[in-house]
């Protein structure tokens, strides 16, 4: 998930759309310093490699969606490449969201996992965030931090509200371990519900602001719980696991030092012809 997002190098210190060039190419933000070798350097499992083929460094597939689209030409700079870059991580998160948070919270045999997305990594005193920092109030952040004032303040309402519902399922899953039966409070399971759908109204709202001030209308809201949930969310649950299978495999091959690097690159492109990765934007348009 959203393997998608793991740890980055830096959220926008490795790939960035372009502003000024051609529809939607990606590169390396040469603007923070970072050209190619130095990008293989930091991630040792694709350095050991020495030459690496061409084929890691795909050109970036045809987007529906430019920076002369809509309202982006009106926005700042920073605002559109971060829009830009970001919208199909944060999607892929609402999926995630959608798809398999909701499901853990009904199987409390799942409220392990749940309690993971919470925990900070704090190996070798090199902390890094959790998988809801990371995934989410890190990318509404640094989306919100760009754009112009007022949309800044609607966009960083909504990330407190989803914080504030987050921190309701974190505190109905804490302590909760894999493997490890303990009795669960009915009124945690009410509560842990309830938080996310908290945090679905929130994520929401945020997707709204963003639709308004891109004028493009892409980021998909997730709809209420009930028997159309699915078909009014309209994107697909199979394309989300297959593309979870898909990157789970390829993160998988490159061993630790390769999946702390993983989301960056998947974000970048670099990975998706070498490990059969699907096409993001078409992932994104579900096309």
């Amino acid at each position: 998930m959203a393997r998608y997002l793991l740890p980055f190098l830096t959220l926008a210190g490795v790939s960035a759309f372009t502003p000024n060039s051609p529809r939607n190419s990606v590169r390396v933000d040469t603007s923070l310093g970072l050209e190619r070798r130095q990008v293989l350097q930091q991630i040792p499992a694709l350095a050991l490699l020495g030459t690496v083929p061409a084929t890691i460094f795909p050109n970036a597939a045809s987007a529906v969606t430019g920076v002369e689209d809509g309202n982006l030409p009106d926005l700042p700079p920073e605002a559109r490449k971060s829009y830009l870059q970001y919208r199909i991580p944060l999607q892929l998160a609402a999926d995630y969201y959608l798809f398999e948070l909701m499901p853990k919270l009904s199987n409390i045999d799942d409220w392990g996992e749940v309690n993971q997305l919470f925990q900070v990594n704090n190996n070798k005193g090199q902390g890094s965030p959790s998988k809801i920092e990371r995934d989410y109030t890190n990318t509404m952040r640094i989306i919100g931090l760009s754009m112009p004032p007022d949309e800044a303040d609607d966009m960083r309402t909504a990330q407190f509200k989803f914080e504030k519902a987050m921190n309701k399922i974190s505190k109905s899953v804490n302590g909760v371990r894999r493997d490890l039966p303990v009795e669960i409070d009915p009124k945690s399971v009410d509560n842990a519900k309830a938080g996310w759908e908290d945090g679905r109204v929130a994520l929401n709202e945020f997707f709204a602001i963003l639709n308004t001030s891109t004028g493009l209308n892409e980021m998909k809201e997730i709809p209420a719980a009930g028997p159309n949930q699915g078909a009014e969310y309209g994107r697909s649950a199979r394309r989300y696991n297959e593309l979870m299978k898909r990157t789970k495999l390829c993160q998988n091959r490159g061993g630790p030092a390769l999946s702390q690097a993983w989301g960056q690159l998947m974000i970048s492109g670099y990975m998706q012809d070498s490990c059969g990765i699907p096409d993001l934007d078409d992932y994104f348009y579900q096309t």
